[in-house]
């Protein structure tokens, strides 16, 4: 069966008029690295093979399934506009491509883009034709491991838990429609304490003169505000009616949702609409150090979740997926999960949001530092944030993960100050989520909280270390949880990787986990409920479990690639569940 990614691509700013570009393009590999000299980007010459877009070709979900390493790639297709849209203002839209990105359309150079997670656009407007338009693109997806690769190897095979990579687009394209200007970039955040919604809009071209943000609560007009435009950069604040304090909260037992309606106008005229949506939530640390949701301590129930799917990859094989794999966490007891090494696809949060569901939003690792590596992660981490701070899900920033691309950060201090660069650059862009700087060890201040991972403590007994709350001089899995001159100043801990258990079924040749593996399933559920009776016993304020799913060759999950549990669910929301704790 063929996979279709048919839906609207990003639905936390949605706007109405849109073309879907996904489905069959013409496709090529260009190992001589030649096809610029040769002018493929003209759209003249016709590409020798076939690719189901958004599926990238390392898998069976795009009809090539080659998991070989080509550097370069090239991508064609015809389309027409229809009907309904000609006359307006085009958006040219993807949600990821990886690595490097360069994109003609009629011959014409539209767009380049440096970064494999993250959303990029350009109006297209002045190149499209009556007729049939052409749409050429080029990347560029090496092996260098000084740009961010998450869990994609860079070796050129798979190995422990590096997984085989995704080149090229990898989520979804399209089109879509506006008047005389568009939203260009927008924020939504709230002020919890004052009942507030608070946002950043810049427009493409500076042209709209006048604003309105229209909120709704379950079809009930809320607040209606307009606002003057000077420019293309525009802030905004107003307050919504305190009497509705309580209807508005958001939490993942309550996931209450309110409707944001964006419009600008230009001269009376509506340019641009788009619909968007923000629960009223608040995560803050209060001053016993509690981590709290809405003034409340709340304690976190993790999953750490790395997004792979066996036929797609990276590219979740539809949105209901995505929607699946959040109803089968909170099934088991989990109320949130760490989207580890990677900026998912937009319908993650989407869902979240919906179903009520924590989220931590992570940066994908480079793995060697120098100057290049600290120019992409430093540009790409800012388009991340941004992304993320619109998502109400997200409680926590995660921009390095246990020293992944600092490895002497321990002793270094340019690799610590890097470190320290992160968490304030995080802080200029979303002041409102938790920040945990380089999760795992070797931790540099400052950090909101302490991530702990230790995969060592494999029963009960061995998390008493951690009981005392004695964490300077602690060494987890060898490493000392704090760099040096770096010492613990009070933040709230948590255990952010643990776990990883494996059942001796499934692994088998060249499989990879972290620990023994239990012999059939009564065994892997005493062993799950030894360790988490540890890690109750001790006093974090929320845990991230290793990991809901096996990926490739790594099969420590708690469900099978296939998503089918290796245990009786209901024995697992016992051992996962809020009773214990």
């Amino acid at each position: 069966m063929k996979l279709e990614r048919s839906e609207y691509p990003r639905p936390q700013f949605r706007r109405e008029g849109w073309q879907s570009l996904n489905g069959e393009w013409e496709f090529a590999f260009d190992d001589k690295n030649d096809g610029i000299k040769s002018g493929l980007w003209q759209g003249k010459k016709t590409l020798p093979l076939k690719i189901n877009v958004p599926f990238s070709y390392q898998y069976l979900a795009s009809g090539i399934g080659d998991a070989s390493q080509h550097d370069v790639v090239w991508y064609r297709r015809a389309f027409e506009i229809a009907e309904e849209n000609k006359g307006r203002r085009a958006l040219l839209c993807f949600n990821a491509a990886d690595y490097a990105t360069d994109v003609w359309l009629n011959g014409v150079h539209v767009l380049t883009h440096t970064g494999g997670f993250t959303p990029f656009s350009s109006d297209i407007t002045a190149y499209l034709k009556k007729g049939e338009n052409i749409i050429v693109v080029r990347c560029e997806d090496t092996l260098n491991d000084a740009v961010p690769r998450g869990k994609q190897s860079w070796t050129g095979n798979p190995f422990s838990c590096f997984y085989i990579p995704n080149t090229g687009i990898w989520q979804s394209v399209w089109v879509e429609f506006f008047g005389e200007d568009c939203i260009a970039e927008h924020s939504l955040l709230c002020d919890y304490d004052k009942t507030e919604l608070y946002s950043e809009l810049t427009t493409l071209y500076g042209k709209a003169d006048e604003a309105e943000i229209v909120v709704t609560l379950e079809g009930g007009l809320i607040k209606r505000e307009r606002f003057s435009l000077r420019g293309r950069h525009n802030k905004f604040r107003f307050a919504l009616p305190k009497d509705y304090t309580d209807d508005y909260s958001w939490t993942p037992e309550n996931p209450r949702l309110l409707y944001v309606d964006f419009a600008i106008y230009k001269g009376g005229k509506q340019a641009d609409l788009a619909h968007a949506r923000i629960g009223m939530r608040k995560i803050s640390i209060d001053e016993y150090g509690k981590i709290c949701l809405n003034d409340r301590p709340y304690y976190q129930r993790l999953v750490l979740d790395q997004g792979y799917w066996p036929e797609s990859g990276l590219t979740p094989p539809s949105a209901e997926s995505l929607k699946k794999d959040i109803e089968l966490a909170k099934a088991m007891g989990f109320n949130g999960a760490r989207k580890h090494q990677k900026m998912e696809d937009p319908y993650y949060c989407y869902y979240a949001e919906e179903l009520g569901f924590l989220t931590w939003c992570e940066m994908p690792s480079a793995y060697r530092f120098c100057a290049e590596e600290v120019t992409a992660i430093t540009k790409e981490w800012q388009e991340i944030v941004k992304a993320g701070r619109n998502c109400t899900s997200n409680v926590c920033y995660v921009p390095l993960n246990e020293s992944w691309g600092a490895r002497e950060i321990a002793t270094d201090e340019k690799q610590k100050a890097f470190a320290r660069s992160l968490y304030y650059l995080t802080k200029s862009l979303d002041p409102t989520r938790l920040i945990s700087t380089n999760d795992g060890f070797e931790t540099v201040n400052p950090t909101d909280i302490l991530g702990v991972h230790d995969y060592d403590s494999e029963k009960a007994e061995n998390f008493q270390k951690y009981a005392g709350e004695k964490y300077d001089g602690m060494h987890p899995q060898g490493f000392a949880l704090y760099a040096e001159g770096e010492k613990y100043e009070g933040q709230p801990a948590l255990l952010t990787e643990f776990g990883g258990r494996a059942i001796q079924t499934d692994a088998q040749g060249e499989s990879w986990g972290y620990s023994g593996a239990a012999a059939n399933e009564e065994e892997f559920i005493k062993q799950l409920g030894s360790i988490m009776q540890g890690v109750h016993s001790c006093n974090f304020q929320g845990y991230c479990y290793t990991q809901l799913c096996d990926v490739q060759q790594e099969v420590n999950g708690l469900l099978t690639v296939e998503r089918k549990p290796k245990a009786d669910m209901q024995k697992l929301k016992k051992i996962f569940g809020p009773e214990n704790k």
